[in-house]
């Protein structure tokens, strides 16, 4: 049985929560606005040590579990979704305490958790996002080392990120991951995109041409890079889904606030009937998504079985409820809600993406089909 949250991390929450208040909810709306990296709160991370949660003490890090991991990327994104982002994209560096030597884990993660250090993955490519089998970036042996050809596109902190985790095919069938980092020769960026939400989040291609990388930025075996792949992102699914849910609770507080304020036909109009049922339905949708994301986070700290398949259900389900309650967030707002005045515009915009990225929902339903049909065999 798996159960939720102890007082440890209730505790943790509430650390969490004040330090969003206070260190991010003033900037938010800001950088959506400029769309501008979010410098200030990703500081103020730094001065606590949150990019360093999950890494290992020895390196500088916090040891944090997958329930504190999810918890704390649930709370910052209830008030800025594009911090939250950048943030915990800073765990993506976890491949090289999986899968690295030594030497690498040295050299990388201090740089993450004690130096400020800024992450990114290299995934999707322009012909092929849930695809990575057919990744066309490709890495060439040679005299000492690995040279680098292609692009990555819609890459999470492109440009701003220091380290790129790169998946690029190594051979016919095998592919690799490698370790580049932006100051490496032949590393350049392409434009920022102009995105409906996340824009406090950048966003670019990383052209990667000729970049020659010494033997010790390839991490483990050049032809297991996608069985390694697929391990972090079961991972990570359970801290896009955190994000997606702090989106949905961001939203849904944001909601009762404003219809506890708001007066019609001589009452607040939290007393109607119709917008009490749009509200339970919220919640209903909140705590539903909240329960089956800590249940899937501490099967994937314990190794279970199940958890690659219990991961894509959290996902889902936090995802398509982020959409669902920022919508009815911006509904009961009325007007006002279709004005950037009001964060709920913001969290309807950054809503949308949730679906789509790490894995499509559509795709994740297929994997989650297969492990059902798979289970009966």
């Amino acid at each position: 049985m798996y159960i939720a949250e102890n007082s440890i991390h209730d505790e943790f929450r509430g650390m969490i929560r004040r330090f969003a208040r206070d260190k991010l909810l003033p900037f938010a709306a800001e950088i959506d606005r400029d769309k501008r990296p979010p410098v200030e709160g990703f500081a103020a991370a730094a001065e606590l040590g949150l990019q360093g949660l999950p890494y290992p003490e020895r390196l500088g890090g916090q040891d944090g579990d997958m329930l504190s991991q999810s918890i704390m990327v649930e709370e910052l994104a209830r008030v800025c979704a594009s911090t939250s982002l950048t943030i915990s994209s800073c765990w993506i560096m976890m491949a090289v305490v999986d899968f690295g030597t030594a030497q690498q884990q040295q050299d990388i993660v201090p740089q993450i958790t004690r130096d400020g250090g800024k992450c990114a993955w290299g995934l999707t490519e322009p012909k092929g996002g849930s695809d990575l089998m057919a990744a066309a970036t490709r890495a060439e042996k040679g005299d000492g080392g690995w040279v680098l050809n292609g692009t990555k596109r819609f890459i999470t902190n492109g440009g701003w990120a220091d380290w790129y985790l790169i998946f690029a095919r190594t051979s016919e069938k095998g592919f690799g991951l490698f370790l580049v980092n932006k100051q490496d020769a032949g590393v350049s960026f392409g434009a920022p995109e102009r995105k409906m939400g996340m824009r406090g989040s950048p966003t670019s291609d990383v052209i990667l041409e000729d970049v020659f990388l010494p033997d010790d930025r390839l991490l483990g075996d050049p032809a297991k890079g996608a069985a390694y792949i697929v391990e972090e992102l079961t991972r990570s699914r359970i801290h896009m889904a955190s994000h997606a849910l702090g989106i949905a609770a961001g939203a849904l507080e944001e909601a009762v606030s404003y219809t506890e304020d708001r007066s019609q036909f001589g009452q607040p109009i939290s007393r109607f009937q119709m917008v009490r049922g749009m509200v339970a339905d919220m919640a209903i949708r909140v705590e539903s998504a909240r329960a089956l994301l800590h249940r899937a986070a501490m099967m994937v700290q314990d190794n279970h079985p199940d958890a690659k398949m219990q991961a894509s259900i959290a996902k889902v389900a936090c995802s398509d409820a982020a959409m669902a309650v920022t919508t009815d967030a911006v509904q009961l707002h009325g007007g006002y809600g279709y004005l950037e005045d009001y964060p709920v515009e913001r969290m309807m915009r950054d809503a949308k993406v949730t679906q789509i990225w790490e894995g499509t929902n559509q795709i994740q339903r297929l994997m989650i089909a297969k492990e059902v049909y798979d289970a009966r065999r």
